[in-house]
């Protein structure tokens, strides 16, 4: 994710040094709407209809805030109603890049360009802000619709299905304040905690930051000692949000920013929890570990100076569907 400041690209986590030594992530700054009709939605302006082709997300497998569009992208069924194109997992002096890997899984497929933030000028030939992923790209009016992965995730969910998503509401009206709550909680201490306490560049602000992530950790423990999933025996936007910090928690986070007050795997419910979600139809197609790995782990220099990834842990996803719980 990068930072553009007097014509210079430069990498975002260089923007702490008003904080206090605290890591402070700014807003996304396309706040546009799919919506079924084109109408607005709750930001922005209108005109972007839910129609099959129109649309292009840009992602990576090695960010979280990106996985969840990948994530919603698979559960919906909408692989072939809005096309995906991969960066580059490292995230350089220019920003994240196109260039080509042995795999052939990174290239832009609409523009060819080599790095992200010439998108960023297409849309807008003055912008001046961040450049991240996830970007939801506008086909037809060649323009980013979002660049807000919370937001997109909700378009995804319901803007397309009248015109050939499968169904699931993993945001229902009737669950939605308990939803609201979790996420409000999991962004602040989990999401965003991983990166307050990576980033943190003096010890309070680390400690600040690594404390209220295990208290959390240790609240949705007991939490899932009731229930399947986080608002009860179905999926919902709370999980979905949750799992891609929680996929990554002991490959990275615990050794590469310092959050090994506990692995997940020490947490009998979350680690069974994490790895039902793991199996959920779709969702495995949505991972590239070794992507996140090479992602923090060579990119990140400030944190790992030597760029070394490391080999392990080696982890266990597989685990039968259908966990059982005392209640519901």
């Amino acid at each position: 994710m990068g930072l553009l400041v007097e014509g210079e690209w430069r990498d975002q986590w260089h923007d702490t040094k008003s904080s206090g030594g605290k890591f402070v992530r700014a807003d996304a700054q396309f706040r546009n709407w799919i919506t079924a009709d084109g109408a607005a939605g709750p930001s922005g302006n209108d005109g972007f209809k839910a129609e099959p082709g129109r649309y292009h997300l840009y992602v990576s497998y090695s960010c979280p805030w990106a996985h969840r569009t990948l994530i919603y992208r698979a559960l919906k069924g909408l692989e072939e109603i809005v096309d995906a194109s991969m960066v580059h997992w490292i995230n350089g002096e220019n920003g994240w890049t196109f260039e080509p890997d042995e795999d052939g899984i990174v290239g832009d497929k609409l523009y060819g360009n080599d790095l992200l933030y010439k998108l960023y000028l297409k849309a807008d030939p003055v912008f001046s802000g961040r450049v991240t992923i996830p970007v939801l790209w506008d086909k037809k009016r060649e323009t980013i619709v979002s660049n807000e992965s919370s937001e997109i995730i909700r378009m995804l969910n319901s803007a397309f299905d009248t015109v050939g998503a499968k169904s699931g509401d993993f945001y229902p009206v009737h669950k939605r304040d308990d939803i609201d709550r979790l996420n409000d909680v999991i962004y602040d201490t989990i999401n965003n905690g991983v990166y307050k306490a990576g980033f943190a560049t003096n010890q309070d602000a680390y400690e600040e930051a690594v404390f209220p992530l295990f208290q959390t950790f240790d609240m949705l423990e007991e939490r899932l000692a009731q229930s399947r999933f986080l608002v009860g025996n179905a999926p919902s936007e709370a999980d979905w949000r949750l799992f891609p910090t929680l996929s990554r928690f002991d490959p990275i986070y615990v050794g590469h920013f310092k959050c090994n007050l506990a692995r997940l795997v020490d947490y009998p419910n979350l680690w069974a929890y994490t790895r039902d979600l793991y199996q959920w139809p779709g969702v495995e197609s949505t991972i590239n570990l070794d992507h996140a790995k090479m992602h923090y782990y060579q990119s990140q220099k400030r944190v790992n100076s030597s760029g070394i990834v490391p080999v392990g842990p080696l982890l266990d996803w597989l685990e039968p569907h259908g966990r059982e719980h005392v209640g519901s």
